[in-house]
């Protein structure tokens, strides 16, 4: 059973009293109904916990439905990425993917049988006309000057719309309910209009295309959706849902509402996500700085983590926002435990061991994780020639510093303690190499009159793995970018330092047969893997050891 379906919330406790009542037999059948017009972000992982863990929990079942309605927007590349996002979430919908342009046949003839029934009407008002005679809401609206032609007339002009007669946006077909409700949406809304565009799952069939509200409810109907779980902005169009359901002599799914996935640092509005991707802000959809579900498993993100994430934010009716850090905690958390260690120096300089032989390598043997013997151990060559991170030196340095510095002694980690003698540099004074001394009684041990003043990391220069080590950071430095900022939008509060590139950075040799998407702990830098896509020895940071944000915001 996955984390979303081990505790409770206000959704099941509907379903046991639907239960217990008997009202579907005890049958729990939902539904995951994304648009194909973008990837899945971290927002639809919420949702797609929700409905597949409910359906776990029940021992029901999960359909994979696309709404899949408004073709100019769609594409299969955005249909087949959400397939891959679900299935590596670890969930299984039911039988085939379901669209719901499987339904169009019966979607039109439900909209049949409105218009002969006198509840659906064709309409030739233009938009702005529409606005204008759909009131305010403090107003109410005016009934369409076509709102009263008989059922005959708007079958003829509806069927006329399907052969292709008129424009787009020429006609509409408008449900008849009432124009002077206090619920916009039930002021005579459009359920069908033209759109004379190639469909990707039904070709050149069909020009005129329902729509969502239209759509989605009666799909629901169709294949039985018990329980039609969606987020709070669908809750002022439930009498929409419940009144087409109804008008059709149909099933009647019950709606529920729960409030969605709000992230600080981060947008998952689709239109922005794809403005991000299309002016070039980010590499692509997957990009790893992307909140996108692919974006964060290109990152390193585990399914686990997204999973727990969601289970820890919990499902309620109340809006609020989620911090960043509560999601990076959740990687930290899995990653810590079940992510091997490694070395790797990311802003390498050389050390050379003046007393150590030319032609002598050794091989130390450590553990691949402090905590867990489970997880093995791993062989590191060690030899004359090694590098550091050039930030664990300093000249003179700071007080209290505890990592290697002329005079000083440290210990390298899993090996032998080291003292710095001289630092070589160059025509310009930049440090280029450190020579210095070991001590081989102190492999393991700490014999007496040695302070060694820190543990680094170190790798051996003759061994080493050549690598391109991407630092990703979040891409918003504004905790709410999509919030209304006076003369700015979203864009401005992209975070420059967003990814910073260690070109040069050298890798122990173990990592040369690390697997793509595989996370590492980089001692003492943080969580890293290797990119899923891209060729040679490319890696990422998934995310840092400790909240950096956290300590900024502070000083702050």
């Amino acid at each position: 059973m996955s984390e979303a379906s081990k505790t409770g919330n206000f959704i099941t406790q509907i379903i046991d009293k639907d239960n217990e009542t008997g009202k579907h037999g005890g049958k729990v059948l939902t539904r995951f109904p994304p648009e194909p017009n973008g990837y899945l972000h971290i927002g639809h992982a919420k949702s797609i916990c929700l409905n597949f863990g409910i359906a776990e929990r029940y021992q029901g079942q999960c359909n994979l439905r696309f709404d899949d309605t408004n073709p100019e927007k769609e594409s299969v590349e955005y249909i087949e990425s959400i397939k891959r996002d679900v299935e590596w979430l670890g969930f299984e919908w039911a039988g085939e993917p379901k669209f719901a342009s499987d339904y169009f046949d019966k979607l039109y003839d439900f909209a049949c049988n409105l218009i002969r029934e006198g509840k659906a009407y064709v309409c030739e008002l233009d938009g702005e006309q529409m606005r204008e005679y759909r009131g305010t809401l403090k107003e109410p609206g005016k009934n369409s000057p076509f709102r009263d032609r008989t059922p005959e007339e708007n079958l003829a002009l509806f069927e006329e719309m399907r052969a292709g007669k008129y424009a787009d946006g020429e006609k509409v077909l408008r449900a008849k309910i009432d124009m002077a409700s206090p619920n916009i949406n039930l002021r005579d809304p459009i359920i069908y209009r033209i759109r004379h565009i190639h469909h990707h799952q039904t070709g050149d069939k069909w020009c005129v295309y329902p729509m969502y509200d239209f759509t989605h409810s009666l799909s629901d109907a169709i294949e039985g959706i018990t329980h039609s779980i969606c987020t709070l902005e669908f809750q002022d169009h439930r009498p929409l849902y419940d009144w087409t359901v109804d008008a059709a002599h149909t099933f009647h799914p019950q709606q529920i509402e729960f409030a969605r996935l709000n992230l600080n640092y981060t947008v998952t509005s689709k239109r922005k996500l794809k403005q991000l991707v299309d002016e070039k802000h980010v590499d692509s959809w997957d990009d790893p700085r992307m909140p996108t579900i692919s974006g964060m498993r290109r990152r390193g993100f585990t399914p686990a983590s997204i999973r727990n994430f969601c289970e820890r934010i919990g499902v309620t009716k109340s809006d609020s926002v989620v911090d960043f850090g509560m999601l990076e905690h959740a990687i930290r958390e899995d990653l810590d435990a079940n992510a091997n260690r490694a070395m790797a120096v990311l802003n390498p300089i050389k050390v050379t061991l003046t007393n150590y032989p030319e032609d002598k390598d050794e091989i130390f043997t450590v553990a691949n994780h402090p905590k867990n013997e489970a997880a093995g151990t791993r062989e590191v060559p060690f030899s004359k020639h090694l590098f550091i991170d050039a930030a664990d030196f300093e000249e003179i340095p700071p007080r209290k510093w505890k990592r290697l510095s002329l005079g000083n002694a440290v210990r390298l980690r899993g090996g032998y303690v080291i003292t710095c003698d001289e630092a070589i540099k160059d025509a310009d004074g930049n440090v280029v190499e450190l020579l210095c001394r070991y001590d081989s009684e102190t492999l393991g041990v700490n014999p007496e009159g040695y302070k060694p003043k820190g543990v680094i990391h170190w790798v051996s220069a003759k061994h080493a793995v050549d690598a391109k080590v991407r630092l990703y950071d979040r891409l918003f430095n504004e905790e709410a970018p999509d919030a209304r900022h006076v003369d700015k939008t979203f864009l401005d509060f992209i975070n420059p330092e967003s990814i910073k590139i260690a070109e040069n950075a050298k890798l122990e040799s173990s990592l040369a047969n690390a697997k793509p998407g595989v996370g590492f702990q980089f001692e003492r830098e943080g969580y890293f893997c290797r990119d899923l896509k891209e060729e040679g020895m490319v890696f990422n940071r998934t995310v840092t050891l400790r909240d950096s944000w956290a300590k900024l915001e502070a000083k702050g």
